[in-house]
């Protein structure tokens, strides 16, 4: 299980915490404390899956847990480039329907430039 968080250069935008690997029993606690140390910050949070290659109970537990935390601090918690097994994972508890979804980087972007009110 690798975890790798990269963050914006500027004060705005979303920092990206990658996940690679077995996202399991054992790797839940480093995922969810990873998570919650970054939405704890209020600064929105991109989770990149496209190398996840399993992914249990605990690791969805852990995107939970931290897309509640973000909405209740006020920040933006969303999955990238979900792999084939987080995905069917995420789908197979319905939770494509829940979670904000994105392909690519660039379609996280273009929503958010059409959500931003200052954006023109």
């Amino acid at each position: 299980m690798a975890i790798e968080l990269s963050e914006p250069s500027g004060q705005h935008g979303p920092a990206m915490l990658t996940l690679g690997g077995e996202v399991d029993l054992a790797a839940a606690p480093e995922v969810r404390t990873a998570i919650l140390k970054q939405v704890g910050t209020g600064r929105s949070l991109l989770v990149q899956l496209s190398a996840v290659s399993y992914m249990d109970s605990s690791g969805v537990a852990c995107l939970v847990e931290g897309m509640q935390a973000a909405r209740k601090n006020g920040c933006d918690f969303a999955l990238l480039e979900p792999s084939e097994a987080a995905l069917e994972v995420l789908q197979l508890a319905r939770l494509d329907q829940v979670f904000q979804l994105f392909t690519t980087l660039e379609e996280y972007q273009a929503q958010a430039a059409s959500s931003d009110p200052g954006a023109d």
